[in-house]
């Protein structure tokens, strides 16, 4: 298995690259905003960007080095074993699919060509041009050219965003199955969240041209590190409170006057946390029913600004006493008697559960 390993510095403009990454055998996508230094990586693994400083080894062998014992090493871009599909494809328009495909194999284009074609079910189309495939088949050909050369590693620049949704679906199960067959290693660069859940083994979040964290995607949309990886990951509900004390059973926590009771952590009081909360873990209280034990604590009222019903599930955008909003989500098939329309005073509860501290988001506050 051919590790990768990063570890590299470059200016460019207004971006400083600082990239350290590792990647296995295994699909590791490279997700943040535009202009946070995704491609940018890409570009310095494939050899098409030289680093100011620092290393990069596939394996055993340095691909890149500069600014290190050992000397300076760039290997060119034609002879690193590796495969790239561009964003837009960079099919040649005046040659056949097939001709694509077999275009960087110097022994036996033709018929390894027609071996990838054939395993992508790509044969009935090898007589064709770029311009009279459609989007899909494309990307797939595309792929099929990424492919031929037998790569160590394939990289992929947002190699999906231009198609709809059910070509989108089938080609993340193909890049699926294809780098578990080859046992490749990955790196697959989007912005879409959905494509990082569907194709992706770990993840790792870039913001301003550094990595923020890096885990199983569970992981880091689960317990992102601090309040910048929360944003990027789209997360609701995330604010600052004060620590007002910590025990064995509840963080005690004040949110600009409301208290609410998190999970136990070792946090001293006055601390200023960032957390959220889990937009699911909101429960709406009927006025006219006991309450369980699960909703005693965290109850507030609020007034319901928005209501945006969706296929499976509504979302209400309430109006807290603390002047911040709380966003909540729940089934379509809940709180049908209860009057949630624009104006309405509402009844909420929050599960401790679902009041999430971030790792990382902590600072004393200043006295």
């Amino acid at each position: 298995m051919s590790r990768l390993r990063i570890d590299i510095a470059r200016r460019l403009h207004a971006l400083e690259l600082q990239v350290h990454l590792e990647a296995g055998e295994e699909i590791l996508v490279l997700f943040g905003p535009s202009g946070a230094g995704k491609t940018s990586t890409l570009n310095a693994v494939a050899g098409l960007l030289a680093p100011d400083s620092g290393e990069i080894l596939l394996g055993e062998e340095v691909l890149f080095r500069r600014g290190l014992p050992g000397g300076a090493v760039h290997v060119p871009a034609r002879r690193r074993g590796i495969g790239y599909v561009f964003q837009h494809y960079a099919l040649f328009p005046h040659l056949t699919a097939l001709d694509n495909v077999g275009y960087a194999l110097r022994r036996r284009p033709r018929e390894r060509a027609g071996e990838l074609l054939r395993a992508l079910g790509l044969a009935h189309l090898a007589d064709r041009y770029p311009q009279e495939l459609s989007g899909g088949q494309q990307q797939r050909i595309a792929l099929a050219r990424a492919l031929a050369p037998e790569p160590r590693l394939l990289l992929l620049d947002e190699p999906f965003s231009a198609l709809d949704t059910a070509v989108r679906e089938s080609l993340q199960k193909e890049l699926r199955r294809l780098q578990a067959e080859r046992r490749l290693t990955v790196l697959y660069v989007t912005h879409r969240l959905e494509d990082a859940f569907a194709v992706g083994h770990r993840l790792a979040v870039m913001r301003e041209g550094r990595v923020e964290q890096v885990g199983s995607i569970e992981e880091v949309a689960r317990l992102p590190s601090n309040r910048h990886v929360a944003r990027i990951m789209g997360l609701r509900n995330l604010f600052q409170a004060r620590v007002l004390s910590a025990s064995s059973e509840a963080l005690s926590l004040d949110w600009n006057g409301l208290r609410l009771e998190a999970p136990p952590l070792p946090i001293p009081a006055g601390t200023i946390v960032t957390a959220y909360i889990r937009p699911e873990e909101v429960k709406v209280l009927y006025p006219d029913r006991p309450l369980s034990s699960a909703v005693r604590r965290n109850r507030v009222e609020g007034r319901v600004l928005e209501r945006s019903p969706q296929a499976h599930l509504h979302r209400l955008l309430v109006s807290l006493p603390n002047a911040n909003e709380l966003e909540v989500s729940f089934s379509s098939r809940l709180y049908r008697s209860l009057p949630l329309e624009p104006g309405s005073l509402v009844q909420l509860a929050v599960r401790p559960e679902g009041v999430v501290v971030l790792r990382g988001g902590q600072r004393a506050e200043r006295t």
